[in-house]
């Protein structure tokens, strides 16, 4: 039997997610060796937990009682696990490469580094960055997120100018390295987020105990998209925006967060009529060609843009119901440092700022 370090855990949050343990799962098994891994599986109802036992006896199952969500459903495991030193934190829908672990394992050796986040680059176009991280995750004064290699839609392709290792604002929730003691101190994720951005919170309060967050360019992940939540659930925009304002609310320093936050509100009602708006259009002027082909792509997409609108709305609503909880968890990061003090917006969109490198920061 091959023998397992003690020092580090692996462990993918699962649910209804056996599509992706058939792609993935092989890899990290294989690449992972003498590292124990462990499936924490939020009541899968299809044969996920079957075929982890029939094709991979040695990884560890942990059965949930239901679907905890992204943040409760790791912390009833994490908070109760004493024997390892790091835990690796993955979603079902990454593949790993050879060797992988042992550079990030040698960053956070570093004084003061208390998370690690790999290179992550998308698994279907493997010359370009993954939107949901790529080479580490920065902030803007209004709470916006955006990756260096990933500004809003526009996602670079990689040829190697990001490899150096970097001090960064948040590592992707679909793989980081943490110390353990340090996931514990901060009683783990968020619960009240359930899932979207409880790994930006995470971060945001490492950076409150003076930890750095780092990216490894040497160590590389793929990463499908949508083994959490497909991309295209309004569900997906409804977390997004609800828990950014309350991570906001919760650890921005006070002077940003009264000059910002009503810009950032504004911001989303712009948003909010802009979907609507957009699909009412579509639905309007391609009602005369019901007809025609095309018209059923017209009216979906319609229809979406207008479901969108309203999983926002009620998404304000969530937020204005959670907001006296947040504030009385509101714990703010007095340093700003890390924050990017200009609008990632207007940089975009006005001053046409589409890569990283053309930031003044950075």
């Amino acid at each position: 039997m091959e023998k397992v370090d003690n020092k580090v855990g692996i462990f993918i949050l699962n649910h209804n997610g056996i599509k992706w343990l058939k792609e993935n799962l092989y890899t990290v098994n294989k690449y992972s060796k003498g590292h124990s891994i462990v499936i924490i599986d939020n009541n899968s109802t299809d044969d996920s937990i079957e075929y982890i036992e029939a094709n991979f006896p040695n990884i560890k199952i942990k059965k949930q009682q239901q679907n905890y969500g992204f943040s409760e459903g790791y912390n009833r495991v994490l908070m109760k696990e004493f024997d390892l030193e790091y835990f690796i934190l993955m979603n079902n829908d990454v593949t790993v490469t050879p060797n992988w672990i042992e550079p990030m394992l040698e960053l956070i050796q570093q004084k003061d580094v208390g998370i690690i986040q790999p290179k992550i680059i998308n698994a279907i176009k493997q010359n370009q960055f993954d939107y949901a991280g790529a080479a580490g995750g920065f902030i803007d004064i209004l709470g916006l997120p955006f990756c260096r290699g990933r500004i809003i839609n526009n996602i670079e392709l990689d040829f190697g100018q990001y490899d150096k290792n970097i001090n960064i604002f948040w590592a992707s929730g679909c793989c980081f390295l943490i110390k353990r003691k340090l996931f514990q101190r901060l009683k783990g994720f968020d619960e009240d987020l359930f899932m979207h951005q409880e790994e930006i919170d995470l971060c945001w309060r490492t950076h409150g105990l003076k930890k750095k967050i780092y990216y490894c360019g040497s160590s590389l992940i793929y990463h499908y998209g949508g083994g959490t939540l497909n991309n295209q659930n309004p569900k997906k925009n409804y977390y997004n925006h609800r828990n950014n304002l309350l991570i906001l609310i919760k650890n921005m320093p006070t002077h940003l967060l009264i000059a910002t936050l009503p810009i950032r509100l504004l911001l989303d009602y712009c948003i909010i009529l802009s979907y609507l708006i957009s699909g009412l259009l579509y639905l309007l002027y391609t009602a005369p060609l019901h007809l025609n082909k095309s018209y059923e792509t017209h009216s979906t997409y319609g229809k979406k843009m207008i479901k969108k609108s309203f999983w926002i709305v009620l998404s304000h609503i969530s937020f204005v119901l959670l907001l006296k909880k947040f504030l009385k968890k509101r714990y703010p990061i007095i340093d700003a440092k890390q924050i990017y003090l200009r609008s990632i917006i207007w940089d975009y969109y006005i001053l046409k700022k589409k890569k990283f490198s053309d930031l003044k920061k950075f």
